[in-house]
């Protein structure tokens, strides 16, 4: 970092104080006073040449679902505004303060994580980062903007259908969703148990990666570097290409065509009977709005839920009311498919695909309910794919003209090589 630490994190404050009321949507607290002593002390540190991690010093957001002790974890809603305070930080931010990261603030999200939209009734909805009056895409909606504005150098999502990757790819940011035992969950407010994932969105794979370490307790590694030439790269076109804007499939075409010209070898693999299964499966009921259903439970039994995003509390009471019987047979299915896709997909070393088939709608054109529903499920559609089979994928952002509305490229990798991901990930965006 050319600037000391202190400079940036002043940069960072003042960023968010000139977005006024745009400032307060995207960021639900900002810890203005810890921020500047963390800074402080990091350059302190680095002028006596000691470093506790690779992102020492660095300006870090996290989304409002992730404990600090002594505040109530609002997770977006009103309802817990007067939740009991947090005994102490979620591992993930111990683990950050350990490293001498800047904590800066805490980023507003769509209400419990339960879409992929962004927006939010109670505390505001944060306008995307390239234009205002378009939806931000959730549910870490203020870690995509705020990093995509410059109030922070990395921010911590999660990630339960697309959650990290959605906003990443709208922003024009890069967004890393790791396998789901690589980064613990404890001290972070559930959505799904079986699905949620934590993971950083930064301006490049490095900082994912490096911030990726940290948040899974590893030492820091430099990756491996790759080179694209001779990549074995499976392209699922059929489902995940549908109802795309012309726009992203246009980027997408001219951005395998360059990594084609560096050396890639490009299949296209018929992967649909596998990518499909999530969608059938979970007709009558999905792994989410079962486990969100449960984990709320108490919110509807003390008459709360009133208080709720309507849009929210309706997919929630949609999980009250599946049978056990298709729950676990959904789970039971999970577990077997999970293998069959690992092997139709062993030959490759990363498949390829938009992360989200449009780019960002305005806001207003989702205040009708079923629109919403309508798009919510459509940005959701790819990202939440390898939730379901549990693999590793990151959103990196593909080149735009100026006055072009961002467009994300995901890259997934195998179940628990998350690193070598990384590295792929790494090689594809230099080249691009």
């Amino acid at each position: 970092m050319s600037k000391h630490c202190v400079q940036r994190t002043e940069a960072a404050l003042q960023a968010i104080a000139a977005a006024g009321d745009e400032g307060a949507r995207i960021f639900v607290k900002v810890y203005t006073a810890s921020a500047r002593a963390e800074a402080a002390a990091a350059d302190a540190r680095a002028a006596a040449g000691i470093s506790l991690s690779p992102i020492d010093g660095r300006i870090v957001s996290i989304k409002d679902l992730f404990d600090v002790s002594g505040e109530p974890t609002t997770a977006g809603s009103k309802v817990l505004r007067t939740a009991p305070p947090a005994q102490q930080d979620a591992v993930i931010v111990q683990r950050l303060r350990c490293a001498g990261a800047v904590i800066i603030g805490k980023t507003n999200m769509t209400e419990f994580a339960f879409s992929g939209i962004g927006i939010n009734p109670h505390y505001g909805t944060p306008g995307n980062a390239k234009d205002a009056s378009r939806i931000p895409g959730g549910s870490s909606s203020g870690a995509g903007v705020a990093v995509a504005r410059g109030m922070c150098e990395i921010a911590i999502g999660s990630d339960t259908g697309g959650s990290i990757r959605i906003p990443s790819a709208l922003n024009g940011v890069t967004g890393f969703k790791p396998t789901q035992a690589r980064v613990t969950r404890e001290g972070a407010l559930p959505l799904s148990y079986s699905l949620d994932t934590v993971g950083p969105l930064a301006n490049d794979v490095l900082d994912c990666a490096k911030t990726d370490a940290v948040l899974a307790g590893q030492k820091w590694e430099p990756l491996i570097v790759r080179s694209v030439d001779g990549l074995r790269v499976g392209i699922p076109r059929g489902l995940l290409f549908t109802h795309a804007d012309e726009q992203v499939l246009k980027a997408f075409e001219s951005a395998l065509g360059q990594l084609t010209a560096s050396g890639i070898k490009a299949v296209d693999a018929d992967l649909d009977h596998l990518l499909g299964a999530p969608f059938k499966l979970q007709e009558n009921g999905t792994l989410i709005a079962c486990e969100a259903a449960q984990i709320h439970q108490e919110l509807f039994a003390n008459g709360t839920d009133d208080q709720l995003d309507e849009l929210v509390k309706a997919r929630i009471t949609r999980g009250q009311t599946v049978a056990a019987s298709h729950y676990v047979s959904v789970q039971q299915a999970r577990a077997k498919l999970q293998p069959q896709l690992d092997a139709a997909i062993a030959d490759f070393d990363v498949l390829l695909l938009p992360t989200v088939p449009v780019v960002a709608p305005t806001i207003q054109s989702l205040d009708d309910a079923a629109e919403f529903n309508r798009t919510n499920m459509l940005v959701l559609r790819n990202p939440s794919v390898f939730n379901f089979y549990d693999l590793p994928a990151a959103s990196i952002p593909l080149p735009r003209s100026q006055g072009e509305l961002p467009v994300g490229l995901m890259v997934v990798g195998k179940r628990g090589a998350d690193r070598d991901l990384l590295a792929l990930a790494q090689a594809i965006s230099a080249s691009l």
